[in-house]
């Protein structure tokens, strides 16, 4: 009878690096590409945000926290970080509402399920760009098919992107279709994935379904939801251009600045269109610090609401 093949000999002491150049020769293409394209870029942009610069004239003048200062004290700054923070609980929120409501019925055993899903995960195949595209077409006020629709029903024709507030909620219910496949698609997993006994064990003591989901389900995917709550909040500050440049382009005027215009816009503008590079560098600065204070908060208090099962 062959006897199975014993493993080799000392395999932790085969795996360990007998010195110390060859790891960092491993990691030096890795770390060359992070310094040239991540860490060298984030260095200039702090560094900038300290100089009035223009790249047209190529001049630059250091004026310390001038620029930060400016920007906290100017009313339609403030206006579009309020704007970003309503427009970011708003597509969190509601995304992660509805994802997970519709990967819990994904998740159920009915015929043609695999094509329900495969329809539900599809619009995360389509970049933010096509989707403004897509969503510009249906909304626009005069040949959309959402206005085509409604003139013959109701006979209204709603101006989607002249109106502040449709505008806004257009921007809103489009960021949260485009993000909805990239949420069902870790619930969905995370579902498939639950121990049945447990759920099997609450129906025999008599769990009504919605029991079944918030009081046994639910505390279970709270973990992937701490997860999905980070991504989405940098999604909601970093991917809104695409939809926002097409959709709207930062309009329509409300009060001191557009009303789609949230702050990675705002940057664009500045730093794109009226050549400001030092004060884009420092509302790069500024969006850095509040990815950090979100990303501390998260950790401090949400994850006390996480429950690891084990």
């Amino acid at each position: 009878m062959l006897k199975p093949a014993s493993p080799p000999a000392n395999t932790e002491a085969n795996a360990v690096f007998k010195g110390t150049a060859m790891p960092w020769l491993f990691l030096l293409p890795s770390l060359l590409i992070l310094a040239v394209f991540i860490y060298l870029p984030a260095l200039q942009t702090l560094r900038l945000a300290a100089y009035k610069a223009n790249l047209i004239l190529g001049t630059e003048r250091f004026v310390g926290l001038q620029n930060v200062t400016e920007l906290l004290l100017s009313p339609a700054y403030r206006q579009v970080a309020l704007q970003t923070l309503i427009f970011m609980v708003l597509t969190v929120s509601l995304g992660l509402l509805f994802s997970l409501g519709l990967a819990w019925l994904a998740s159920r055993p009915v015929r043609g399920s695999k094509y329900y899903r495969l329809l539900l995960i599809y619009p995360y195949a389509l970049s933010p760009a096509i989707a403004g595209t897509l969503w510009l077409f249906m909304f626009n006020p005069e040949i959309g098919v959402v206005n085509q629709l409604l003139g013959s029903l109701f006979n209204v024709k709603p101006r989607w992107l002249d109106d502040p507030i449709l505008a806004f909620s257009l921007v809103v219910v489009a960021a949260i279709w485009k993000g909805l496949a990239y949420n069902i698609v870790f619930y969905l997993a995370s579902i498939q994935n639950l121990p049945g006994d447990v759920m099997q064990a609450a129906e025999i003591d008599g769990a009504t379904p919605a029991q079944v989901f918030w009081r046994v389900a639910f505390p279970l995917l709270t973990p992937i939801t701490f997860f999905l709550v980070f991504t989405n909040i940098i999604s909601a500050l970093f991917d809104s251009f695409a939809l926002t440049d097409i959709l709207t382009r930062g309009g329509p005027y409300f009060h001191n600045a557009g009303i789609t215009t949230f702050l990675v816009y705002q940057l664009y503008q500045d730093g794109f269109v009226n050549f400001k590079s030092g004060v884009a560098a420092a509302q790069a600065a500024l969006m850095l610090v509040l990815v950090a204070f979100i990303t501390f908060m998260q950790f401090k208090v949400g994850e006390k609401r996480v429950h690891y099962g084990g």
